[in-house]
């Protein structure tokens, strides 16, 4: 909560006026029993209709007050709350963005997008709640009791001895409340990431005919989701009625000793009233708090779990703006570099030089280490130890968004948004004219495909691209990658989906270019006419040279040579 104060006080303003109109209605509602009080003894007892008439006509320019301070309290609130949730999805959405992978590690996609959004719709729905009626709630129960006092101080004993028993009890069911509602925000994850895997995979799932199989882990998860709900809000409707229960036995107390009391002048009928009055509010008051209760614990299990993304260690350069930037030409050196992937170490004592305009391939099995040695590059991941250089000069030492600009990747899972093909293309560049977009689709070999279409580069494409095929949205991310015109462009394994001939004629032009090219692959006929092949195994560069000379010198990359020969790749 101490994270959600300091968002809160950008709108300070505007919940200082929430709460000073919450005060007024607070002074209304106090009061309005000793005016009740006041009109049966002095006015109603006694025969007095002017004074009925004169308080009744304050009592009811009261209400108006409160009813009109009520409707603007609203607003302020309401500007409050809406601000905040602004502001915590702003930075989530910010801090997200300088995630590197050791943070994604920690968090799945469905579980930040709950954060953003339930989570802080809980916080807005605590913030409104609390500007509005939170503190009215606990300061009315208060001030009732010091009022009750001034009306009557042996009935107001009888509220005093109970009201800590009922706050115990609340107290109680709030800590109760908190951790149940932290659970169902948990669940809640959970559901959403069998969903967001489900709408993913739909057509594997049929293909695979699985659909009973997701349906009964759904259900499974889902019906978990169900039953810890169910035990949050049985908790706060059980709290509701037994509070109810207590405050009526409290009322029924003050009822039969002030009946004892009445005919000897001990009490006087209006005193009765207001007390009763007083009594009735707070257990209406008390019955507001289980409420608040419920939305404070939702809020309070919400606030922790966005406090934890918006506090975790991102890397400082990323704000850094004092760096020099300096234009790439393409040169890359590895000097003794090792990286890890949470605590495994997934690059050991890595060193190679590759020159500017050159094409280096890199063969590896899965999970040698390929991808990790690509996203290092660009500061997609940060190395543990060793020397990585860029046309001789420190990566660390440069602006890391300057050298963003010049180095274009194609990673291995594509990723298409939702919009034409024209706005995808040039998401890499979106300064590239009509006619730079379409020299990149050339160059990608997948211009004359656009051209088939009916809305050629208009044509809209679906989520994720589900409208085409692998070799089509591989060959799309790759225009989108060249129309950056990077000094180094790297190729993750996406060239897999590609027919011989087209990958083949892909990678011509782009050594005709004499820009970088870093590209993976699995199979070695991608790589056979790179300048320079990286062979990689567990983590470690086992050799390096052109393809004629490994087969010559390299035992592992013939014998994977010759296995896909004789699979005749």
């Amino acid at each position: 909560m101490r994270l959600l104060l300091q968002y809160v006080s950008t709108y300070k303003r505007a919940a200082l006026f929430a709460i000073a109109l919450m005060l007024v209605e607070l002074t209304v509602e106090l009061f309005q029993p000793l005016i009740m009080g006041k009109i049966i003894d002095e006015g109603i007892l006694q025969e007095d209709y002017r004074t009925v008439i004169t308080w009744g006509i304050i009592l009811v320019l009261l209400s108006f007050t409160a009813f009109g301070a009520g409707i603007v309290n609203s607003f302020f609130a309401a500007k409050a709350s809406q601000g905040t949730g602004h502001d915590l999805r702003r930075d989530i959405f910010g801090k997200v963005q300088k995630f590197t992978g050791k943070n994604f590690d920690q968090y799945s996609t469905p579980d930040l997008v709950t954060r953003v959004t339930t989570d802080i719709v809980q916080i807005q729905n605590f913030l409104f709640l609390f500007t509005r009626i939170g503190l009215r709630a606990p300061l009315f129960i208060i001030f009732a009791l010091v009022m009750a006092f001034t009306v009557n101080r042996d009935m107001a004993l009888i509220l005093l001895i109970s009201t800590p028993v009922l706050v115990l009890f609340m107290l109680l069911v709030s800590i109760r409340g908190v951790k149940l509602f932290r659970f169902v925000q948990n669940k809640l994850d959970g559901v959403n990431r069998i969903i967001r895997e489900n709408l993913t995979a739909i057509r594997l799932i049929k293909g695979f005919n699985r659909t009973s199989h997701e349906e009964k882990r759904f259900h499974g998860i889902n019906a978990s989701l169900r039953h810890t709900n169910k035990q949050a809000l049985w908790l706060m409707e059980f709290a509701m009625p037994a509070l109810m229960l207590m405050m009526n036995a409290v009322i029924l107390l003050i009822l039969w000793f002030g009946a004892g009391e009445l005919p000897m002048g001990g009490v006087e009928p209006g005193e009765l009233v207001a007390i009763v009055n007083y009594a009735t509010r707070m257990m209406v008051n008390f019955s507001m708090f289980t409420f608040l209760i419920m939305v404070f614990s939702r809020g309070q299990a919400s606030s922790s779990r966005i406090a934890q993304v918006l506090q975790e260690e991102t890397p400082a350069y990323l704000d850094d703006k004092g760096k020099p930037g300096f234009d790439l030409e393409g040169g890359i050196e590895f000097r003794h570099v090792s990286a890890r992937r949470g605590e495994e170490l997934v690059l050991k004592d890595i060193s190679f030089h590759g020159y500017s305009g050159e094409t280096i391939g890199i063969l590896g099995e899965t999970g040698s280490g390929k991808s990790t040695l690509l996203h290092l590059i660009p500061r997609l991941l940060d190395k543990e130890k060793g020397d990585i250089l860029l046309d001789g000069k420190e990566l660390e030492e440069a602006d890391v968004h300057h050298v963003r600009r010049q180095i274009s990747l194609v990673p291995q899972e594509v990723h298409l948004f939702s919009g034409t093909i024209r706005e995808n293309i040039r998401f890499g560049n979106p300064e590239a004219t009509d006619e730079e977009v379409q020299e990149a689709a050339i160059k990608a070999r997948i211009h004359e495909f656009i051209h088939t279409l009916p809305e050629k580069y208009e044509t809209k494409i679906g989520q994720k691209g589900v409208n085409f095929s692998g070799g089509q949205k591989q060959r799309m991310s790759i225009a989108r990658a060249l129309v950056r015109d990077p000094a180094i462009l790297i190729l993750d394994d996406s060239t897999s989906a590609l027919d011989a001939k087209t990958e083949e004629e892909l990678l011509t032009v782009l050594r005709e270019e004499k820009r970088t090219v870093m590209i993976t692959a699995q199979k070695i006929s991608s790589l056979r006419q790179a300048d320079r092949i990286l062979v990689m195994q567990e983590g470690e560069l086992l050799a390096e040279g052109a393809h004629e000379q490994l087969l010559v010198e390299n035992d592992y990359y013939r014998s994977v040579y010759e296995s896909q020969r004789e699979e005749g790749d």
